[in-house]
């Protein structure tokens, strides 16, 4: 009886049903292990399929699925970095970097092991496909400071802060995830504010960019507290010694 209605339930299941619980079976499998770990055997199983219906959606084996599934995961990642624009700049990527962090955390093993490279399965769509979820969220950011045709500066601030928070991330994972999630979520803010600051010096468009989002900004939010945090410092770096 329980093995009939096994049966009904797994053929009810439409061809892109059945993809997508593949996926999602891979997915978490590669969340926690290294790509080379991960077996067709072992998504099989726990999707509780056989491993012919796995090659039967991916022909390609190992590789199509994983790619399969790192194509889900950068769609998931991209729109991170997507949040209406409303109210100051830097509450909006504290809303964005918690997603992204949630994400770092889901998928700790496998985020280690897609951004530091050297798998066995890593080719150039994978780094494609990577590549594209940096360039994605680069375009939201750049969204969120009103900007649609950037200067080459302005771009690359903005794609340097990008890495350090990926840096930031796979060292966090490094370190126990360590320090808490929303200090590190605020430190990658006020990181950005900075960033921005340094290019606004050599920069007109940044700087424009800069007064413009300041102007938005409380002493409540990551801003303000950067200030209070640096003008203390700057004060008695100033006295005489």
């Amino acid at each position: 009886m329980t093995s009939d209605a096994s049966t009904r339930a797994y053929r009810r299941l439409s061809v892109e049903e059945r993809r997508s619980q593949l996926l999602d079976a891979a997915l978490s499998l590669f969340a926690h292990r290294p790509p080379e770990e991960v077996s067709l055997d072992g998504v099989a199983e726990a999707a509780g399929v056989s491993r012919p219906l796995v090659y039967r959606y991916f022909p390609g084996g190992k590789q199509q699925l994983y790619e399969a599934a790192l194509r889900s995961a950068a769609e998931e990642l991209e729109q991170c970095f997507s949040e209406p624009a409303d109210g100051p700049l830097t509450r909006r990527l504290g809303r964005a970097l918690d997603r992204y962090l949630a994400f770092v955390d889901r998928h700790d093993t496998g985020f280690s092991a897609l951004l530091r490279g050297g798998s066995v399965v890593e080719t150039s769509r994978t780094s494609a496909i990577v590549d594209g979820v940096r360039r994605a969220a680069a375009e939201h950011i750049l969204s969120h400071l009103g900007v649609t045709e950037p200067g080459t500066r302005l771009r690359m601030t903005v794609r340097m802060w990008i890495t350090a928070v990926e840096a930031a991330s796979l060292i966090w994972l490094d370190e126990d995830k360590q320090p808490p999630v929303d200090e590190l979520r605020d430190w990658l803010v006020e990181q950005f504010v900075a960033c921005l600051v340094a290019g606004a010096a050599r920069d007109p468009e940044t700087a424009a960019v800069v007064r413009d989002a300041l102007a938005r900004e409380s002493p409540e939010e990551p801003v303000g507290a950067l200030i209070r945090h640096v003008l203390p410092l700057l004060g008695e770096a100033g006295r005489p010694r």
